[in-house]
């Protein structure tokens, strides 16, 4: 015997699929996620979009490049320290450039006060600890 539908289900059935609008973060910009690596207990952690923005506008991209902040005191030529001037964030922080990592957009949640958007040259300094962290020279690629 068939399933019996209730008019909610016909309705839905009749609508035009929709799916919810993706995040389009801006590259530089700060965002929260929780990321798989973090303990169960930790909210969401501040990261910087560090993806395009080609990629991070395309409306079949699903997930942005990311690489995430820490309150650790940075310890390794990866790491970058930031204070709150530059980020707007309460404490200072450490980019771990060696963490980069993929998060799907919609797991991104904007934060709940306006940060700062880092800058062009921050941003650099994130690619050569990136690149530092793969065992290439930044020197050798330019």
């Amino acid at each position: 015997m068939g399933q019996v539908l209730g008019i909610a289900d016909v309705i839905r059935m009749a609508s035009p699929s929709h799916t919810p609008r993706l995040p389009q973060p801006k590259r530089g910009e700060i965002w929260f996620v929780k990321l798989p690596t973090d303990p169960p207990e930790k909210h969401g952690r501040p990261v910087v979009i560090v993806s395009i923005d080609a990629r991070n506008f395309h409306e079949r991209a699903t997930t942005v490049l990311v690489v995430p902040l820490s309150t650790t005191p940075a310890r390794l030529p990866t790491h970058i320290s930031l204070t709150p001037g530059e980020t707007n964030l309460q404490e200072n922080s450490t980019i771990q450039s060696e963490n980069i990592t993929t998060v799907l957009k919609s797991s991104l949640r904007q934060p709940k006060y306006p940060l700062r958007r880092l800058s062009a040259g921050t941003l650099e300094r994130i690619a050569e600890g990136v690149l530092i962290a793969m065992g290439i020279s930044a020197s050798g690629c330019r």
